[in-house]
């Protein structure tokens, strides 16, 4: 079994804020793979259900960002599951919009989600970072990472949030790299386009 947690603040304040892209992700695989989402026991609403043959329970932690290893834990303890079961998807400053990253183990890097994991369960656990990009000035990080993603970004993520829920099998079945190349494909970066794509000429580009 495993347990994918997509990281972001309660409420519909905080719905379409960029620093809940772990909700939307989630709120995506549970859309794509047709799972019940209900409120469960461990401080967070849950699904479960099959991917791709594995077992694989999502969770939205109903606590603040920053208690997101309070959920975790519970979650963890309760199916007995180690850090390395456990992939946690989360907004990430140092990407640009939509780019996805995975990694395993590591340190917060400033994220006070990742840091609360860490504090509860260790920092073994697959981290799929998904990018926001930076306002340029520290001071304006706070404003940034709360504040509600425009009309045009909200457009160019939606590819992303697909295809990082198509393919997520990849993901399960342990190829963090098979996974990264397979969303590039899927959401390739602007300017970027797919194998065979054509312009308006029919010349392929």
């Amino acid at each position: 079994m495993l347990l994918v947690a997509g990281l972001g603040n309660p409420g519909s304040k905080h719905a379409r804020q960029r620093h809940n892209i772990g909700f939307l992700v989630a709120d995506e695989i549970i859309r794509r793979y047709r799972l019940s989402l209900r409120k469960g026991r461990h401080h967070a609403y849950v699904a479960d259900g099959n991917v791709d043959g594995e077992k694989v329970l999502v969770i939205k932690p109903r606590t603040f960002m920053n208690d997101s290893g309070r959920a975790v834990r519970s979650a963890t303890s309760f199916y007995k599951l180690a850090a390395r079961d456990v992939i946690v998807v989360y907004d990430e400053l140092d990407l640009v919009l939509g780019k996805v990253r995975v990694q395993s183990g590591g340190g917060h890097a400033g994220h006070n989600g990742i840091r609360s994991i860490i504090s509860h369960i260790g920092p073994d656990f697959r981290r799929v970072r998904v990018g926001i990009g930076h306002p340029g000035d520290r001071r304006r990080v706070l404003g940034h990472v709360l504040s509600d993603f425009s009309r045009a970004e909200t457009e160019q993520l939606a590819p992303v949030l697909s295809a990082i829920a198509e393919a997520l099998p990849i993901l399960v079945a342990g190829d963090n790299p098979g996974f990264m190349t397979r969303v590039a494909l899927l959401a390739p970066p602007p300017g970027r386009k797919r194998d065979g794509e054509t312009d308006s000429s029919g010349a392929a580009r």
